[in-house]
């Protein structure tokens, strides 16, 4: 999904003329399309997360129609699960560990899931900032007929991802999806989700699935009807 600079602006909840700041600047990312400037949501998403700016979702409702329901955080959670533990020695190991994590069906080839995850990596970094990665391609491949999900995993041991900060991942939110519309609405609601002070705590000193699946439905609650 391509965004113009008015519906970047609303995403990114700032005045457009910052985002013209932002472009002068070599800031943000952005193509030109026809000699227009455009934004690729996922990656909007990206930048947006791991600077920490908070971000609108009604943006995607507004630009795509009501088209359903959307997705809700802690119903994906719940069924792509929470891992603590899991174990890598590099980015690579730890990325086919996640797949293998996953709420996948047989039919699906997890090698090549895999495959592509990783030349996402290798494209550029998914790390999100306090060593929190979301593995997932801008374009993202989806799973046609699978349940939107989201599976927390978190590592034995800090892994290198080539982060901007720096640091090394300890936390991994890997997204599978039905559609390409599903997947922009769940990344947006996590990343939303990472801006909830007790959402990223609980997260991030590996509290139970039951008490971050808590905070997630507390979210979705806030958010209002599907």
């Amino acid at each position: 999904m391509q965004l113009t600079i008015r519906e970047a602006a609303k995403l990114l909840k700032t005045p457009e003329r910052q985002i013209y700041r932002w472009i002068d600047d070599g800031e943000i990312p952005f193509s030109r399309v026809n000699d227009q400037i455009r934004f690729n949501h996922s990656e909007l998403l990206e930048w947006a997360t791991a600077r920490r700016m908070p971000i609108s979702e009604g943006i995607l409702v507004d630009a795509e129609g009501n088209g359903g329901p959307q997705p809700r955080l802690g119903d994906a959670l719940a069924l792509g699960g929470v891992h603590h533990g899991i174990k890598g020695a590099d980015r690579d190991a730890v990325v086919r560990a996640v797949v293998e994590a996953m709420p996948v069906g047989p039919e699906v080839d997890r090698e090549f899931l895999v495959q592509v995850l990783i030349a996402r990596e290798v494209a550029g970094s998914t790390a999100v900032g306090d060593g929190i990665a979301i593995p997932h391609v801008r374009s993202p491949v989806v799973l046609n007929g699978a349940p939107a999900s989201i599976t927390l995993c978190t590592l034995a041991a800090p892994v290198d991802f080539g982060a901007h900060d720096s640091q090394p991942i300890h936390t991994v939110f890997a997204i599978v999806s039905p559609t390409i519309r599903a997947h922009l609405q769940l990344l947006a609601k996590l990343a939303a989700a990472l801006h909830d002070p007790e959402f990223k705590a609980a997260v991030l000193r590996r509290a139970s699935q039951g008490e971050i699946l808590e905070h997630a439905r507390r979210l979705d609650e806030a958010a209002g009807p599907r």
